[in-house]
């Protein structure tokens, strides 16, 4: 059994992360227990869990978990002290009355890619860069010649 746990956090997948567009794959990631600090809820089936030393990552659930939002909190199993997907499930408190559900997939993240996921799901707005408004600046006089070559 151990060795299947370990199999797990070392595969590498080539779909994407939850069947979402555009999300790259670069295998599975696990994270150590003891390091998360904290997570965001992106939607009922996907979370951003933050950890130590400024790491993020992107957890998908198998399924939908109705009323995530309203949950008092996450708490993780694991046989082991790491989460991994395949074998190791959220379990929520309050709303969902210790209800678990299996991690599908877990990959860290860059900050550039948690900010596309914020704002993909709504939970960041873009940052709009604006051009500068043209301004006029002095130049050169233009002498315009004669088409004809008159001399």
């Amino acid at each position: 059994m151990f060795s299947c746990g370990l199999a797990a956090c070392a595969s590498t997948g080539s779909e994407d992360a939850g069947g979402q567009e555009g999300a790259v794959s670069r295998g599975s990631d696990c994270i150590h227990e003891p390091s998360i600090r904290g997570y965001t809820v992106l939607d009922e089936q996907n979370l951003i869990v933050s950890a130590s030393n400024k790491r993020a990552y992107h957890v998908v659930l198998f399924r939908r978990a109705y009323g995530l939002d309203s949950s008092w909190g996450i708490a993780f199993n694991s046989p082991t002290s790491r989460i991994c997907e395949g074998f190791s499930e959220i379990i929520f408190r309050g709303h969902m009355n210790g209800e678990s559900i299996r991690i599908s997939s877990i990959r860290a993240l860059t900050p550039e890619e948690e900010d596309d996921l914020m704002i993909r799901f709504g939970k960041k707005e873009p940052e709009i860069k604006q051009t500068p408004v043209p301004r006029e600046v002095e130049g050169a006089e233009v002498e315009e010649l004669d088409p004809k070559g008159d001399e």
